[in-house]
Parts: C-alpha cells; structure tokens; sequence
C-alpha cells in the first residue's frame, strides 16, 4: 500500500497521520504531575507563636490604619466647625465605618478568602480563576490543578452557582470586564504607595508649626521631603533590618493615642460617647444636606490601611491579624477619635491640626517623636504592599518585566524592586511639593483607598458564590449592604476630582492602559507561538541526529509552549549547523496560585525514543515565587530529569516501547508524504534535507550510538570527534552518566529576541498598540535574561520576528 493511500485511511477525522503521532510523542505531562504531587499538610500554629505574630503584625499591617487620626477631623472639617452637634455626627459615621468595613467586612469576611495564607488582589483573583474558566494566563493545562496548593470545590450543575460560573464562563466581554476590575484595584493599591508616604509624613511633621508657629510652610515641604527621600532610599536593605523595630513602634504609638483620647473624652466631654448612637448619623446628614455628603470625603480617610490587613495577610496568619485589630488597633482607634471630637467640642477652632492640639503639653514631643517614626513605618508597609502586588503582576503577565531583589532570606515576601522604587519616590515627592498639605493630599487619597474596597467587594462576591457557595440571600445582603456604603463613598470623594483628586485617575489611567497593553499583546505573542510551532513528529523524523551535527553539552531552548516545538528551534536549525547532545524544551508556567512547593515545580518528560536525547520540562512558579537561573537551579533541573529516567526504569515495559520503536520507524515516511510545517522556512528544509545525509553514517551497535561530527561539505571527508551515547538498552547508571557529563561540558540557553509586529492589514488602534506601546514597554523593560541571571557567557539569542 503506497504513502498516500495510508494518509487517506488516517484523514478520515480530518486530520493526517502526522498529528496523531504527535499526540503520541508529545503528550500532556498528567502522568509526571501525579508523580512529583508533594505530600503538604497545614498545621496550626501554637498559641504562643499566634500572639508573636500578632504582635509583629502591628508594624506591618496597622501602621497606615493607625496613622489616620493625624489627618481625618482636619480633612472631614476643611471649612472649620460651625456647629459642635456636627461632631457627634461625624465622630459616629467614623466609629460606624470602622467597625462595618475594617471590622466586619475584612478581619471577620474577607481574610477567610485567603489564597493559601496569600492575600490581595491578585490572591481573589486566582481563586476565581481556578474556579472558572476565566484564566487569562494562556498556557495552562488541566494537569496543573494536582499541585497541592490548586485547592478548589467542584459545583453541582444544578445549582446557582454552576449557572453563574458558565454564564461567565461563556462571556469574552465578562471576563475582560473581570481582568479591568482586578487591574483597576491593583493600579489602586500602587497609588496608595504614592499618597500614604506623602500624607503620613507631612502631617506627622506638620506638628512642628503647630508647637512654632514662626516655621513657614515650606520648610515644613523640604523636611517631609527629606524624609521621603531616606525612606525610598533605605529600601534596598530591606525590611527585615528594621523588622523588629516597628512592632514596638506602632505598639507605643496606638497606646499613646489610646490613653490621651480617654483623657481628653474624661476632661473635656464625657457625653461624646452619645456618639455611639447611630441616630446622630441620620441627623447629621439630614442636617447638613450636601454639606454632609462632602464631610464623607473626609471621614474615609479613617480607613486607610484597611486593605493592608488583607494585603500582607502572606506575613502572617489569618487568626494574628484578627486577634492584633480586635485587641488593640479596634478599642484604642475609637477612642483616638472620640478624643479629638470631645476635645474640639471646646476648641471648634483648632480642628486643622486637632491631633496635635488635643495632645497635652506634657507629651507633646515625645508624642510628635512617635508620630513621625509611626508616619515612616506607615509609609514602609505601604511600599513593601505596593512591591508585591507589583510583583504578582509580574508573575501574571500583567505588567512588563521588572528586577525584583530579595532582601531577606527568612522571609520570602520581602523583596525590593528598583525601578518601581525610584518611580514612588519621583511622583511622591512631586505630590509633596505640589500640595503642600496633608488636606489636598487626603482629597486625592481618598480616592485610591474606595477605588480598592469597591473592586475587593466585587471580587467577593464571586468568591462567596463559586467557592464558599453561601446561600443567595446572604450573597445578595453582602453585595448590597456594602456597594451602598462604599459606592456613596466613592462619590463623595469623586467631587474633589477637579481639585486633587485627579491624581490617582490620571496614575489608575496611565498604569491601567500599561498593564491591559501588556497583557493583551503577551497573549497574543503566545497565540502567534502556537500558530507557528513545529510539529515533534515531523522533527524527530529527521533521525537521532534531527539532522545536524550533535555537539557535547546541553540545550535549554526557553519557550511559553507546553506542546510542540517553538519557533526558535526552526530559527535555530537555519543558522546553526550543530546541535547539542542534550535538548530540553523548557516552558516556564505561572499558575493561579501563590506559590509551587519546591517538590511539584518540575515536570519532566522523555520526547521520542532514548537515544534522541529530548527532553521537555515545564517549571512551574506562583505568583509569590522567586525564579533564578543558577547553579541550584540548574543541579535541581538535573535531577529531575534523573529522577524521570529512573522513573521510566521503572515504569518500563514492551508494550510501550514496541509502540515508540513502530511510530519512529513511520515518521520518516509520513514526513516526506506530508508537507512540512509552515513555520519552518524553506531555507530550514533544505539544510536539514542536506545534513540528514549525515546521519546515515551514524553507527548503531550493542554497546553504543554513535552519531558524528560531519566534516566540512567542501571537501565530504573526515570524520571527526564523536559523541558516545548510551545504547538504547542502556542501564539507568549509564544514562546518568551521559547525563551529568552532558552538563560538566555546559548548559546553554537558548533564548527567542522577538520582535512584534502587527499584521498587515491590522486597524489603526491594534497597529497602535502593538506597534508602539508594547514594543515601547518591551524596549524599557528587563530583558529575559536579566530577570533569569542568566550568565551571558552562556547565553544564545536567536532573533525573531512576530506578526500578530
């Protein structure tokens, strides 16, 4: 029976010969994701450990939350107090919106949302994603979800839930909507990082014109500036230097406020604890009218920080956080701000600097001391917040490639980006200098503090329908009880947008549109890789040698692919005219998970028979982990592929070498009847066709398989060196030995240079995007092989181009 008539037999689906002996050499990595699953349990922390956490808490999580009475009355009051009634009202919608939003909504709903102990933005988000098909990242696969840290529940099909994951399921524009939403909230949490340091040391240092007057404005501006200029500047160090010295920081700071706000409700007005009736609420507003709607604007500054609980949940534990606000931050908070307004009750006039006029003259400076180092280590956490949500943007391909340092070998959350450090500190200064007081600059903050909450509650939603299930009515109670608060918030604060509140809009627009552009086009990089890989079949075809002379050493050839043959290998074979002995297909995977148990992060599988030597690896990474390309990940990446020889020793049986030996022996056929794949250039075909001659040379015996240098095609003589692989019957000793040979004499990676274009033809906003702000995007950021410290001695760059 000719070539032919056997294709026809096969095309009977609709597909030939070829692509079913693909699937059968290059198959999904499900056997090996059971294998290397990680055998992980969670255990409770002693009580004693709990309360340390909590303790250490404080100067992570509570330093901005805490820092807010500087600045709430002044922000809340900016045209001064006309009628001291108001005080009730505004003091009870400050008491009230603590306890509703921080107290209720995150330390008792939306900790319990954790992502393996990872909190966040992005944390809801992966949930989400592995609940619903709405993953963004593109080369995932179903085995992914074996990790140990790929919780999820499955839905029934009849219920409520099951109907609303496919109604999203099914929409492109849902899921799009989605993916704005968490990028809003995480463009939202950086201009926190702008704003916090700004406000917090500026109204911290404001203290010193209010104890002398004589000090003007502006060197008030230049010493707040100064501040913010050391505060960027030590973050390289670290975190972990100073660790231990914020706890007792933030500890003293909320005791001092604590005492001197029962002292002040003692002295000055014992009746303000009235305002702990809600009735004042309504009377405020109604009083007040549009009046009352503007004070909002003020009063949600006493929130600030909030999302921080949740932020840097991955430092500690849900329960420390919980036991740290309820104890300490929640009581001494109230009564910081029942202090104030029992103190201008008295003194209406001085509510632009109540803090520090409420502050008797005994502690005044030891009290401004506090404040100021409270101020930095509320702008500390508010930084490190900012790096790792910029960090798991990274891991998500929603933002372009950026160094990330870390700065502690204890704690692998803390870490250290240079670029977005120095970009914080550029745009915070100018909103210093710009505003000068910590009033405008709270107009603006209250903005980026409302954005967060309002894309947390929405996210929730879906958490508390997809994975917690709760019962439609409560579902619906949550969404609506808290859209209304903090939607009414968030208009208020929007009022001010012509004033300051422009500035965390215009930072959300510009991140949000650098964020979606290099989402979009990282996507369809990806999908243009797909449409040009080559198939493993046609490749292995051309012989053990793949048509080339096999050079000592081994091959990483990096790609997004978890199937097929990239791209780059096609680009490779065309100017390269040796292959080394070793190739492995490398594609490294983010998943919507916090982190990749070291034990899971390597799946490894044989492509072809033995004596090909083809390796493909998938590294898989969460959105938390650190990748670096060293010795240890190198060594690591070597004993995952001994472990997968050992394996297959084991696992070993005739059948299934039968089934390769006859697949192999019809490639060659089946390549010459079918045409080659599109992506491989015509000038490819023809040197392979040329060096597959080469190959006939090869010796295959008992012992050996040897495969030979081809001397130069001027003159068709000489042998050269040869390479001595292990017989196809090899022993696994003998395999390792070839295998850890193979690396003493080098690893090189091999890395695509691809530039992106758009495709004729594309309209004007897609040749705008692609053509101009992503290529823009990849020339300023890092490189590959700087984010893999990759040593350039053993670096290969093989340039390419891509239409998409």
């Amino acid at each position: 029976m000719e070539v032919g008539e056997q294709m026809s037999e096969v095309n009977s689906d609709g597909r030939g010969k070829m692509w079913h002996l693909d699937q059968t050499l290059d198959q999904p990595l499900g056997i090996e994701a059971g294998q290397v699953r990680a055998m992980q349990t969670n255990k409770a922390l002693p009580l004693s450990v709990t309360l340390q956490l909590a303790f250490l808490s404080l100067g992570v999580v509570y330093g901005d939350l805490g820092t807010s009475p500087l600045y709430v009355f002044q922000s809340t009051f900016p045209g001064g107090i006309t009628d001291t009634e108001d005080l009730l009202g505004a003091v009870s919608l400050i008491c009230y919106t603590i306890t509703l939003i921080p107290l209720i909504k995150y330390v008792f709903i939306v900790l319990r949302a954790n992502d393996n102990g990872e909190g966040g933005t992005f944390a809801l988000y992966s949930l989400i994603c592995r609940h619903a098909n709405v993953n963004t990242i593109p080369n995932q696969h179903p085995t992914d979800q074996k990790l140990t840290t790929y919780s999820r529940r499955n839905l029934t099909d009849k219920s409520y839930s099951s109907k609303i994951k496919k109604i999203l399921e099914a929409s492109y524009v849902a899921q799009q909507v989605l993916l704005i939403f968490v990028l809003l909230g995480t463009c939202m949490v950086i201009g926190d990082g702008i704003l916090a340091p700004a406000i917090s040391v500026l109204s911290s240092v404001h203290g010193l014109k209010v104890a002398h007057s004589a000090f003007p404005q502006g060197f008030i501006v230049i010493l707040a500036s100064i501040i913010l200029v050391v505060l960027f500047s030590m973050q390289r160090f670290g975190t972990d230097k100073v660790g231990f010295m914020f706890a007792p920081v933030i500890l003293i700071w909320f005791i001092f406020i604590g005492s001197i706000g029962v002292f002040n409700i003692v002295k000055h007005e014992p009746t303000i604890l009235r305002a702990l009736s809600p009735h004042y609420i309504v009377k405020f507003l109604q009083k007040k009218h549009l009046g009352g709607w503007y004070a909002l604007e003020g009063i949600v500054l006493s929130i600030t920080g909030a999302e921080a609980m949740f932020a840097d949940l991955g430092h500690f534990t849900t329960r420390s956080i919980q036991i740290a606000f309820v104890t300490i931050v929640y009581p001494c908070l109230l009564a910081a701000y029942m202090g104030q307004a029992a103190f201008l009750t008295k003194y209406p006039d001085q509510v632009y600097d109540a803090f520090y006029n409420s502050t008797p003259g005994s502690v005044y400076w030891p009290m401004f001391v506090v404040a100021t180092l409270a101020a930095i280590v509320a702008s500390q956490a508010t930084i490190s917040a900012t790096f790792s949500i910029v960090k798991q943007s990274v891991a998500l391909g929603c933002f372009p490639r950026v160094k990330i340092v870390h700065t502690s070998n204890r704690f692998l959350g803390q870490i250290y980006i240079p670029e977005v450090n120095w970009i914080l500190m550029i745009l915070c200064l100018i909103v210093t200098a710009a505003f000068k007081t910590s009033t405008q600059i709270g107009n603006a903050y209250g903005i980026a503090v409302v954005g967060v909450m309002v894309v947390t509650t929405l996210l929730m939603t879906l958490i508390m329908v997809f994975i917690w299930q709760t019962h439609p009515v409560l579902v619906l109670l949550f969404f609506l009880v808290y859209m209304s608060v903090e939607v009414n918030y968030l208009f208020a604060v929007l009022f001010k947008a012509t004033s300051s509140g422009w500035v965390p809009l215009a930072v959300a627009a510009v991140l949000l549109t650098v964020m979606y552009v290099w989402h979009y086009g990282t996507v369809k990089r990806y999908e243009c890789e797909m449409q040009n890989k080559v198939s493993i079949g046609w490749i292995l075809g051309l012989g053990p040698s793949i048509g080339l002379v096999r050079v000592p050493g081994i091959g990483l050839f990096y790609t997004d692919l978890a199937h097929g043959v990239p791209s780059i290998f096609s680009r490779f074979l065309t100017h390269l005219p040796a292959l080394h002995s070793i190739v492995i297909f490398m594609c490294v995977k983010y998943l919507p998970v916090n982190t990749v148990p070291q034990e899971e992060r390597f799946l490894v599988r044989r492509i072809g028979p033995k004596h090909y030597w083809i390796y493909r690896c998938a590294v898989r990474y969460g959105y938390k982990d650190l990748h670096k390309r060293d010795d240890v990940f190198e060594n690591l990446l070597m004993e995952s592929i001994a472990s997968s020889i050992k394996m297959e020793a084991l696992q070993a049986n005739d059948v299934e070498e039968s089934e390769y030996a006859s697949s192999i022996d019809n490639v060659a056929s089946i390549s010459r009847a079918e045409t080659p794949p599109s992506s491989l250039p015509s000038a490819t075909r023809l040197n392979i066709q040329k060096r597959v001659r080469f190959v006939s040379s090869s010796s295959t015996n008992s012992e050996s398989l040897e495969i030979r240098r081809a001397a130069p095609e001027t003159n068709g003589a000489g042998t050269g060196d040869t390479i001595s692989y292990p017989p196809e019957d090899a022993g696994v000793n003998q395999q390792l030995n070839f295998l850890w040979k193979a690396k003493e004499n080098g690893v090189v990676h091999i890395l695509g240079k691809t530039r992106v274009i758009a495709r004729t033809g594309s309209g004007l906003l897609r040749r705008l995007t692609i053509n101009c702000v992503y290529t823009f995007l990849r020339k300023i950021c890092r490189a590959s092989d700087v984010i893999y410290h990759i040593p350039q001695e053993s670096l290969l760059n093989v340039g390419m181009v891509n239409y998409i």
